[in-house]
């Protein structure tokens, strides 16, 4: 009974992710390129993320810029969280840096989590919980800054409006 149970909750999680063509949970994975040093890029994401930890930058502003928490950070690896205002619930963030070409460019993978186990669809939320950080730093205008992802690695990605979240 049991295996037949599970038989049935993962074809129907098979088809929900077919439907959407993406991840079966919500979650974001992403890379940056910046053409300054990782040493900026971490800078940068840290202020950013210690800035919009309060509420207040919702309340005036609108959207999901707030919330953040910082959960430890250093050079090479940030891991932070971000609670969702719509939904009230948390999704947990990381970001790798990794230098290159002689430590003048950073390249970052960046990862947002849905904390919930049933959270499926974001509407995006995933994505922006990270790209409104790199918008709100500055950092998408530095030279040599490129975003790779797309609907597979990033729930709903297409759909994303991050103004909204």
């Amino acid at each position: 009974m049991r295996s037949a149970v599970r038989a049935e909750v993962f074809l129907a999680a098979l088809l929900v992710s077919s439907a959407h063509a993406g991840p079966l949970h919500a979650q974001c994975r992403l890379e940056w390129n910046f053409g300054i040093s990782c040493y900026n890029v971490y800078t940068s994401l840290v202020i950013q993320i210690k800035l919009w930890t309060s509420i207040d930058n919702c309340i005036k502003e609108g959207g999901e810029r707030c919330l953040y928490e910082l959960q430890s950070a250093n050079e090479h690896y940030i891991v932070a969280k971000h609670r969702n205002l719509l939904h009230n619930y948390v999704d947990d963030l990381t970001f790798k840096l990794m230098s290159s070409g002689a430590m003048q460019s950073c390249r970052v993978s960046a990862f947002s989590v849905s904390d919930p186990w049933y959270v499926m669809l974001d509407n995006g939320i995933n994505y922006c919980n990270l790209r409104n950080l790199v918008e709100g730093s500055g950092l998408d205008a530095v030279p040599g800054f490129s975003e790779s992802t797309d609907d597979f690695r990033c729930t709903q990605y297409s759909s994303a409006n991050c103004t909204i979240y």
